[in-house]
This record gives structure tokens, sequence and C-alpha cells, in this order.
């Protein structure tokens, strides 16, 4: 590697530090606003160089930096915050965005930079779909806290039956005077809003189904149990290669479905679900994991015991750990082969 350089991304700006190994210069400065255009511009100065290197932390606004890196034909590291911050050593001064990047471009150099995985392009692209499928549940469950007489079940934001309902108490509040008016008003216009979104979401439904049928990925989750075209591929999306995890017990962890340990470092009460996975995972898993109510699965006995012993919502959540662990295995076996990209 000749140009060995790092980002360290904020909202207004892009402070970048890399290191020509050749030579020995270092530059130093800030790209702004942090916009695509002007790191676009910015990475034009390597134009024509096949041995650029750029890292950047895996936190928020990542995604463009890499898709800008990888555009222009450049080496794109992704790094593990936690373990970049616990390689700094003790902090003797204030941290600072040059730091971070210095902290960085020094690790990416030295080989000892903690890297995450990098999806491939199709799987960001899938995330961003998967996670669109929420957004009318999460529109319905407003419904059902704003007129608990008439709710909208979670995840069926097109019941229509219940909709009916939901609009004639709508409806009927409205003619009359009262506190609540002003409450019915707002349902109604979430109605209308929930019917935009249904359409679009019945188009988004169908393409990620007619993707999951042609993923190898998605076919293998699809088998288990419980995992339809959408969760699989969710599951498929949000998990990722699983090859980065040294045991299943972690996979679990990624997805937020753990229960927390209480740790003399922390405030948090044991007992707990950690909840720090993708939100879009932890549904995907639920869902499928609720699936093993019916009688006709292979693991109703188990999730009959944990029912009659606790309660079914923590049956599912404990099928959702069971099918977090056999989607481990399942993408770990399959290798490079899960992520086979799909034409279009």
């Amino acid at each position: 590697m000749a140009i060995v350089g790092a980002f360290d991304v904020h909202r207004k700006q892009i402070t970048f530090d890399y290191v020509d190994t050749e030579t020995g210069q270092v530059r130093r400065g800030r790209v702004q606003p942090a916009c695509r255009e002007r790191l676009r511009e910015f990475l034009g100065r390597f134009a024509g160089r096949d041995d650029v290197e750029f890292a950047v932390e895996a936190c928020t606004e990542w995604r463009f930096i890499v898709e800008e890196v990888e555009r222009a034909g450049f080496g794109a590291h992704l790094a593990e915050p936690a373990e970049t911050a616990a390689a700094r050593g003790p902090k003797r001064r204030a941290k600072t965005d040059r730091t971070d990047a210095r902290l960085a471009q020094e690790l990416l150099a030295g080989g000892r930079l903690p890297e995450s995985w990098v999806p491939p392009w199709q799987v960001r692209e899938v995330r961003g779909e998967a996670g669109a499928v929420q957004g009318p549940a999460r529109r319905a469950h407003r419904l059902g806290a704003a007129h608990p007489r008439h709710p909208v079940p979670p995840g069926r934001p097109g019941d229509r039956q219940r909709r009916a309902g939901l609009a004639g108490g709508a409806g009927a509040a409205g003619r009359r005077r009262g506190p609540v008016r002003g409450r019915h008003q707002a349902v109604r216009a979430a109605l209308r809003i929930l019917d935009a979104l249904e359409a679009e979401l019945d188009a988004l439904h169908r393409e990620l189904a007619a993707f999951a049928r042609r993923q190898r990925g998605c076919q293998a989750l699809a088998a288990q149990y419980g995992v339809g075209a959408i969760t699989s591929t969710a599951i498929w999306a949000m998990m990722g290669d699983t090859r980065r995890f040294s045991a299943s017990r972690k996979a679990v962890r990624h997805t937020g479905r753990d229960v927390t340990v209480r740790s003399s470092d922390g405030k948090r009460a044991a007992g707990r679900l950690s909840r720090q996975g993708p939100p879009v995972l932890r549904w995907a898993l639920y869902e499928a994991g609720y699936c093993a109510a019916r009688r006709t699965s292979p693991d109703h006995a188990y999730y009959t015991v944990v029912r009659e012993r606790i309660d079914g919502n923590r049956a599912a959540l404990s099928m959702a750990r069971k099918i977090a662990r056999r989607s481990h295995h399942i993408l770990r076996d399959l290798g490079d082969a899960a992520f086979t990209p799909v034409p279009d």
C-alpha cells in the first residue's frame, strides 16, 4: 500500500488523515460539508492509483463513505468502534476528530485495525428495503394507542375489518364534542396515510419475495419452519456473514435477543433483553419464533412447555433465539455462496 488513510465522520464535516508510505508525507484536513459530492472531489486527487486504502469507523453515516471509496476503486475498511477505542489505551488528553482519524490510520498502516464486516452492495440495498417493511406496523401501533377500543394489531396494518371499525369509531367520535375529537381526527389522518403506504408496501413485499426465491442464502433460511420470504430476507440481510462469529451465542448477542447479565461497570438490570441488535432482525426472529405456537411446528412441544412454565411471549422469544442459532449455522455452512449476487 502506498496511500493509507482514515476518515472520522460527523454531521458537518469529515476529518481525514492519510500518509504516503513511500515518501512518509502525512496530510490532514477536513472535507466540508460532509456530502457525497465533496468526498468524491477529495478522492479524485488519487485518481489512477490502485494502492489506496481508507478506513472509517462503523458508526453513523459509514455507508456513503464506503460506497464512495469503492466507487473510486480504492480499498475500504470498516473499523469496529469499541475495539478501535480500546486500542488507544489510557486516555491522557481530550479525544478529538483528528486524534480519531490518526489512530485509525496508524492501526490500518500497521495491520492492527480491528475490522468489521463490510456488507456487499446487494445486502446494503436489501437492508434498506427490509427496514421499510416495519413503517406501517409502527403507525398501526400509534393508531392502537390513540384509539384503544379499536386497536390495530401489530404487523397487520392492512386488516380491513379492523380498519373499518377504527374508521367508524373515529367518525362517530368526530361528530361528538369533547376532548376525544382531536384524537380521532388524528386517527382518520393516519388511516389515509396508511392507505397510501399499503400500496407501496404490497409492491415492496412482492419485490422482497421474488428476491428471496432466487437468493441461495434466503432459500436456505426459508427451509426453517416459520421463516417466510420476508423474514428470511430480513435475517439474511441483517445477520450477514456469520463466519465472523466464533460461536452461535455471539450471533444471538448480535440480534439483541440475548439476556443481560449484571456487571460492575454497567447500570442495566440483569435478566432484561439487551435490544442492541437491528430492530428489523429482532422483529423477523420474533415473528418466526411465534409460528411455533402452531401444532404443525416441529418445535411445538418446546414452545408449549415454555408457555406453560412462563408465558407465550417468553416462549416466542426462546424460539427466536433458537432460530438465530440455526440461521447462524446455515449461513456459516454456505460461506460465500450465501451472498452470491442475484441479477436484478
